[in-house]
């Protein structure tokens, strides 16, 4: 079951949840629809990944579990705030080479992609909450994938 808070005309948030699953089309769907379509592939595989971190690995797939996501567009810059009732996770430090060692390598690309698609990644001291930030206009790149 998804639940949707419409966001408002103004600048105020608009929030998806959902009970932890990893069919997430429909999700994507809403949280892309506002974005320049040139955007949607990259950022469809940068939300993607952070939703399956929070269902899967947060909340492991518990349908009990719910994931949250707020989101808002504020002058061209996009948010979404990905919450999970896991236990949560050590979060990697801002500045951690993204050389991980072997054994961290399979979960580590998903963070290091991550940080590769958006402008801004930051997660809660608890490692349950998930910030993420694209700015649209920002002149530093264009988009990855096409």
């Amino acid at each position: 079951m998804i639940a949707i808070s419409l966001r408002p005309v103004r600048r105020d948030w608009g929030t998806i949840s959902f009970a932890s699953t990893l069919y997430l089309c429909p999700i994507l769907d809403l949280l892309l629809e506002q974005i320049p379509p040139r955007w949607h592939p990259e950022l469809r595989l940068g939300l993607q990944e952070a939703l399956v971190n929070a269902a899967k690995h947060g909340n492991k797939l518990d349908p009990c579990k719910t994931v949250v996501v707020h989101f808002l567009v504020k002058d061209e810059q996009y948010w979404w705030v990905i919450s999970d009732e896991g236990s949560g996770f050590a979060v990697p430090c801002e500045s951690q080479s993204e050389d991980l060692p072997n054994e961290e390598a399979e979960n580590g690309r998903g963070l290091c992609l991550l940080r590769h698609i958006f402008d801004q990644v930051h997660w809660n001291c608890q490692g349950t909450e998930l910030r993420l930030c694209k700015d649209v206009n920002s002149r530093s790149r264009l988009p990855l994938l096409h």
